[in-house]
């Protein structure tokens, strides 16, 4: 483990000293998965991208981290099932969703070298989260089958979910949209439950002391 903490220290001087393009910003090393590292700048690019949701919580930083790191557990995961590659057409798509965050193009270029990355290798980030979704899709999704009586509770303990101008709508009316939230709710727990199993069995190295804010 000392031999380890030894490596992980020369790398992070070597992350933040080294004259390469894409270290020329200062950077500080905040975890390890498996082999593969989490910068600063990746919580950073990952939050400008919107390569996960933003967090308003009172550590950001270590907040989106978190979220990092359970991308990237799944992410072994989904290499090891190879699950069908999503369509040019869908990443291509996502590409442009991301680029309508910034008000024009040059702004876009601007964002991606602060960032340090290529417009080729955020399309590979955004083609992963594509390939990350196929899977939870086909894992969590097609076998979950829910009660009408789940509907009907989920109907009655969420009433504002319904309520439309101040009235709650009739439940024959909102049968099918209960009947989706209740599907959602349950992969959503399916899918923590996984990503818990995924870092209790995944090699995971914290690094990360709450004192970096996350500037976009």
């Amino acid at each position: 483990m000392a031999a380890f903490r030894r490596f992980i220290a020369g790398l992070a001087i070597l992350v933040a000293a080294s004259g390469s393009a894409r270290a020329e910003i200062i950077d500080r090393l905040l975890a390890v998965v498996d082999t593969q590292i989490i910068t600063l700048s990746d919580v950073r690019a990952a939050l400008r991208f919107g390569l996960v949701p933003e967090d308003v919580s009172l550590d950001p930083t270590g907040a989106v981290l978190q979220r990092l790191i359970d991308r990237r557990l799944m992410l072994i995961e989904v290499d090891r099932y190879a699950p069908p590659e999503p369509a040019d057409p869908a990443v291509n798509a996502s590409l442009a969703a991301v680029e309508r965050r910034f008000k024009d193009a040059l702004a876009f270029e601007i964002a991606l070298t602060q960032s340090g990355l290529t417009r080729e290798e955020l399309r590979r980030q955004l083609r992963d989260s594509l390939r990350i979704e196929s899977y939870l899709q086909q894992r969590f999704s097609t076998a979950l089958q829910v009660s009408d009586d789940e509907v009907a509770r989920y109907y009655r303990e969420h009433p504002e979910d319904f309520t439309r101008d101040g009235q709650l709508r009739s439940f024959d009316d909102v049968r099918e949209i209960a009947r989706t939230r209740v599907i959602e709710s349950q992969r959503a727990a399916f899918v923590r439950q996984w990503v818990e199993g995924l870092r209790r069995r995944g090699a995971v190295q914290l690094l990360y002391l709450p004192t970096a804010a996350v500037t976009k």
